[in-house]
C-alpha cells in the first residue's frame, strides 16, 4: 500500500492551495476543483478536513466521483494518468493532475472539461 493513502487529507489540501497561490490562481479554484471531482460541497468538505480523514477515507467517502474523470489525461508524476491502475491511486493523481493544470494557468473551464 501506497504511504499517501493513509496520509490525512487534511495535510495534503494546504499544500494543493499553496501551489495554486503561487501561482496566483485562489483556494476558491482549489475547492471548486475538488467538488467537481468529487461531489464534495463546503459544509462535506470541511469535515472531512476536520475529521483529519486519510486519503483512503477521503476518496471512499465522495459522494459522486464526475463521470468526467476519464477526460482527465497526461503525466502526473511521471505516470499517465489515465493507465495508473490502483483505483484510489488514480483518483489522488486526478486531484493531483486538476491542481497542477490550475497551477499552470490553465482556464477553469478546460480544467473542468466543460
Amino acid at each position: 500500500m501506497s504511504k499517501i493513502f493513509g496520509m490525512s487529507f487534511a495535510s495534503i489540501y494546504p499544500l494543493y492551495i499553496k501551489k495554486a497561490e503561487r501561482k496566483d490562481r485562489t483556494k476558491a479554484e482549489v475547492d471548486e476543483i475538488i467538488y467537481w471531482l468529487t461531489g464534495y460541497d463546503e459544509t462535506s468538505l470541511q469535515k472531512q478536513i476536520q475529521q483529519e480523514v486519510d486519503m483512503t477515507t477521503f476518496f471512499a467517502e465522495a459522494p459522486q466521483m464526475n463521470e468526467k474523470v476519464t477526460l482527465i489525461k497526461g503525466m502526473i508524476c511521471g505516470h499517465r494518468v489515465e493507465d495508473i491502475e490502483d483505483p484510489l491511486m488514480q483518483k489522488i493523481r486526478y486531484l493531483d493532475k486538476l491542481v497542477d493544470e490550475l497551477a499552470k494557468g490553465k482556464k477553469m473551464e478546460k480544467i473542468l472539461r466543460k
